[in-house]
């Protein structure tokens, strides 16, 4: 009989992820390097001690390393990518039949129940020191986001002068208020008052 010929596959394979990473992939080499053990310390406080199992928080910011190396900048996206990509799930301690959490656990985390405690940014900074200690990072080099940024300005917002802006206790936002208390710190000086 003429035609080609389609090949069954097994009906088991044996797959280990570890074998799938290729020795000197980008993302074994940060693993090498980075550990996450002390999240689990930092956010306990944060989850409550009864109910249901939540999503493991050092998964999550294997999650967000991802997201920020390849440049995923979408949590859907994130979500996905990392539910597809062998290196990805063996980066994240997910194994093939691992569960990936969906993108709205990203966003309840980070709008949510994190957003006014500082913890991301404690978390973010205790990553790059060890980055910069084993130097995976430096301070060598800096580079500049020169990203052009379409002004969201609104004439009924707008005020005329420092003392019209709404102060912390008077419904500032948090970005607001992290801006004024950074002048307040590091206002300058100046030889005419």
């Amino acid at each position: 009989m003429m035609g080609r010929q389609v090949d069954q596959g097994a009906l088991f394979y044996e797959v280990r992820l570890e074998d799938r990473v290729p020795a000197g992939h980008l993302l074994r080499r940060i693993d090498a390097i980075l550990d996450l053990s002390f999240v689990h310390e930092v956010m306990a406080p944060h989850y409550a001690r009864g109910g249901r199992p939540s999503v493991d928080p050092e998964l999550l910011i294997w999650m967000l390393l991802v997201g920020y190396l390849y440049g995923v900048r979408s949590e859907r996206r994130l979500c996905e990518e990392v539910d597809l990509n062998l290196a990805y799930r063996w980066f994240c301690r997910l194994g093939l039949d691992g569960r990936v959490p969906d993108h709205s656990t990203f966003t309840k985390n980070r709008h949510g129940r994190f957003r006014e405690s500082g913890l991301m940014r404690e978390l973010f900074e205790r990553i790059v020191e060890q980055c910069l200690a084993t130097g995976l990072a430096g301070t060598d080099h800096v580079v500049v986001d020169g990203s052009h940024v379409k002004a969201d300005a609104n004439k009924q917002r707008c005020v005329k002068t420092a003392e019209e802006l709404p102060r912390a206790g008077e419904g500032a936002t948090r970005a607001v208020r992290e801006y004024l208390a950074d002048l307040e710190t590091a206002a300058p000086q100046t030889p005419w008052g």
